[in-house]
């Protein structure tokens, strides 16, 4: 956690669905660690992807939330010195990212698909597909754009420097650039910026002192890490909180049948039933 300020979390659901319980246990960290620090909490809806992020499911997460006692000082539905809290909204803010990242040499476009990445020689991999360093294209040619539309951006990682961290629940946490992730995307050829450079400069620019989330994303971290460096800012802290799992040990997703808060409201449950089943990490 970062010291010598005021702490500031966030709660930051993606609404490409309705939220599911794992998205409320790690909510509900995030909420008590911000209480204990007696800090501030942010809520921020990150829907940017403009095909998948339905209002309804906006609405459901902010009502969702709401109904499991969560509670924010500052979001979408009541503002706040940083707003706006939505991400679709906050576009000048990505552009001006890309800029810096243009002009420091950080970036490159690439012609690369998602499918081309996925059946590469690199592409087996525990977690994802490593981007083929022979791919790259020079740093240089970057600078020829004046705007990132039309093309994936990808972010050149620093070959071989390991990327350490002290994450909160981990402890000491190691990625190595190049080896267990490569250069990725910080934004898409349908002009949509990446979730990686979405978050790092909304991170910064709310004040984030902390970041609380789900254990899938310790390897993000480090990508994240390399952005703050990029952009001269500092990191926040995080926290990586286990996965919620079912009865076989499965991992919750809201796009594999997991169950959604809406749901179990409507099927007459309460928060607090909700609490005493995650108690063990498992529903």
């Amino acid at each position: 956690m970062s010291g010598g300020c005021t702490y500031r979390g966030r709660i930051a659901p993606t609404p490409t669905g309705y939220l599911h319980v794992g998205h409320a246990a790690t909510f509900r960290r995030a909420a008590e660690r911000c209480e204990a620090a007696g800090g501030t909490m942010v809520f921020r809806l990150e829907d940017l992807d403009p095909l998948r992020c339905k209002p309804e499911y906006c609405d459901a997460a902010l009502e969702d939330l709401r109904w499991l006692g969560l509670t924010w000082t500052e979001g979408p539905d009541v503002g706040g010195p940083c707003g706006p809290y939505r991400q679709s909204e906050r576009r000048p803010h990505f552009l001006a990212a890309w800029r810096a990242l243009r002009d420091g040499g950080w970036i490159y476009p690439c012609a690369r698909s998602r499918k081309e990445v996925a059946t590469s020689a690199l592409a087996p991999h525990e977690e994802e597909p490593v981007f083929p360093p022979g791919w790259r294209v020079p740093v240089a040619q970057a600078r020829e754009w004046a705007d990132p539309a039309g093309t994936n951006w990808r972010f050149r990682v620093p070959d071989g420097e390991a990327v350490e961290f002290v994450d909160g629940h981990f402890g000491q946490t190691r990625r190595v650039a190049g080896v267990d992730f490569g250069d990725f995307l910080i934004w898409n050829r349908d002009n949509v910026p990446a979730y990686e450079l979405a978050v790092v400069v909304d991170d910064i620019a709310m004040g984030i002192t902390e970041v609380v989330r789900g254990a899938d994303l310790l390897t993000s971290t480090a990508r994240q890490l390399l952005l703050c460096r990029a952009l001269g800012a500092p990191a926040p802290g995080f926290y990586h909180c286990p996965l919620v799992v079912d009865e076989l040990g499965r991992r919750l997703a809201k796009r594999t049948g997991a169950l959604a808060l809406r749901t179990l409201r409507e099927q007459g449950a309460t928060p607090q039933s909700l609490w005493d089943r995650l108690k063990n990490g498992m529903f």
